[in-house]
């Protein structure tokens, strides 16, 4: 897993190099394509249920499942990227949002908070500590600070395969929540929509989009829990740091 993780990362952080005005999502996902050669691994997602890309891209109001194709990104677009790879029969899987040039505080403001209830997330991937709690930090981090979280969508346990039991949302569940132990990997990933958290499918069968047109992030590591701090498989340096925006703190 720690392989599979650090594979799909650096795979991830080549791909959001590529994010900028002029390139289309298609090219981004045929690049996909040669790195996951490159690396010696190959999509999880590719085949999934149908699925016929590489990646997952989704631009500006598509919140996730966005599928490369002649889409052109423009000026002061977000882009979320989705890297999912099988590596020697384990799955890594992580995501990020960037901005293609620049953008509004309120743009920027979105992906910092987007990117740190991730981390409040993962803070409470502890042995010990109920799943139902961790789930419930994304929202309680988002909503106060005007954001929404999507619910029709969640993160999940991946190992073996790429959607294992149990379903990590992005809000408190309902019901009994099993207590997380050493040895489980979590893929979390919050989706957070700067309007309402309705969403709709595209005709395409797997888009989403967010119903009010407003524009969405995401941001997904895999992570492991330990006898004692949580393990990033996924780790990437941090790209939406509110002090590095210039934003007053979250």
């Amino acid at each position: 897993m720690r392989i599979a993780g650090a594979t799909a990362s650096a795979i991830l952080q080549e791909l959001a190099k590529m994010v900028r005005p002029g390139v289309t999502t298609g090219e981004i996902d045929q690049q996909a394509a040669v790195l996951m050669r490159d690396h010696d691994c190959r999509s999880a997602f590719l085949g999934y249920r149908g699925f016929s890309r590489y990646t997952c891209i989704s631009v500006n109001e598509e919140i996730v499942h966005g599928m490369g194709g002649t889409r052109r990104i423009m000026p002061g677009d977000i882009v979320s990227i989705d890297v999912g790879v099988v590596k020697n029969g384990f799955i890594g899987d992580n995501a990020t949002t960037v901005a293609a040039g620049d953008v509004p505080d309120s743009i920027k403001r979105l992906l910092a908070v987007t990117e740190q209830s991730l981390f409040e997330a993962i803070s409470h991937a502890r042995a010990g500590v109920r799943l139902a709690d961790l789930c419930a930090s994304v929202e309680a981090y988002v909503a106060p600070r005007g954001f929404t979280v999507v619910k029709e969508f969640v993160g999940h346990g991946v190992g073996r395969k790429l959607h294992e039991e149990p379903q990590v949302p992005n809000f408190r569940p309902s019901g009994k929540s099993p207590v997380l132990m050493p040895g489980m990997t979590l893929a979390i990933e919050p989706m957070v929509n700067a309007g309402v958290a309705d969403m709709r499918i595209l005709a395409d069968g797997w888009t989403a989009v967010t119903l009010d047109g407003k524009p969405s992030a995401h941001f997904e590591h895999t992570v492991l829990v330990t006898a004692g701090d949580p393990e990033i498989l996924t780790w990437r340096p941090r790209e939406a740091l509110p002090e590095m925006l210039g934003l007053p703190p979250l």
